[in-house]
Parts: structure tokens; C-alpha cells; sequence
């Protein structure tokens, strides 16, 4: 497993459930860890498809991987359920 910098993120996957709280918090949490966020695109898969509850994280990883080769996908849920998934391009190396 091959670590990823914050350099290298270039989208992020939020899991933004359209709440004042929630977004706020989530939007200060990520500005704390990038501290540049140019060139970083940012969207929400529950704004386009709902929330899928417990297959959220799993949907939410499918999109993100889709959209971009260095990605990280936030799910959290009720109770302080929380994560983080960083996707990078595979490189094989036979």
C-alpha cells in the first residue's frame, strides 16, 4: 500500500448531507488538512443519488474512483461512524 500526500489529492468526494452543521464542519475539517485547495474539486454523490445508508460509503467509493485517478471519498455516519478512503491509479509492476 502506497501512501498519498495531501499534494496529490485532486478530488474530493464529500459526504455532505445538506445540513448547516454537517457541511460546515466537514468543509473547516477538510481546510485544515489542505491547506491549499486550488485545483482541488470537490462534489456530492448524495445531492445526484440520495443516501444509500449503509451502501453509501460503497457508492460514494465507486463514484469517486470513476471520476478521477487520486481521489478521497469521507463517509460518516450516525453514532461517529467515520472514514476516509484515498484512491490512487494502480501501477502493475510485474
Amino acid at each position: 500500500m502506497r501512501s498519498v500526500s495531501v499534494e496529490e489529492v485532486n478530488y474530493i468526494n464529500g459526504h455532505a448531507t445538506s445540513t448547516m452543521i454537517g457541511d460546515l464542519a466537514e468543509i473547516k475539517a477538510l481546510k485544515k488538512v489542505f491547506k491549499k485547495t486550488v485545483g482541488i474539486k470537490m462534489n456530492a454523490t448524495k445531492s445526484m443519488i440520495g443516501h444509500g445508508m449503509g451502501a453509501a460509503g460503497g457508492l460514494e467509493a465507486i463514484a469517486t474512483i470513476k471520476a478521477i485517478q487520486t481521489a478521497i471519498s469521507n463517509s460518516f455516519g450516525v453514532g461517529g461512524h467515520n472514514s476516509v478512503v484515498a484512491v490512487s491509479a494502480f501501477k502493475f509492476k510485474p
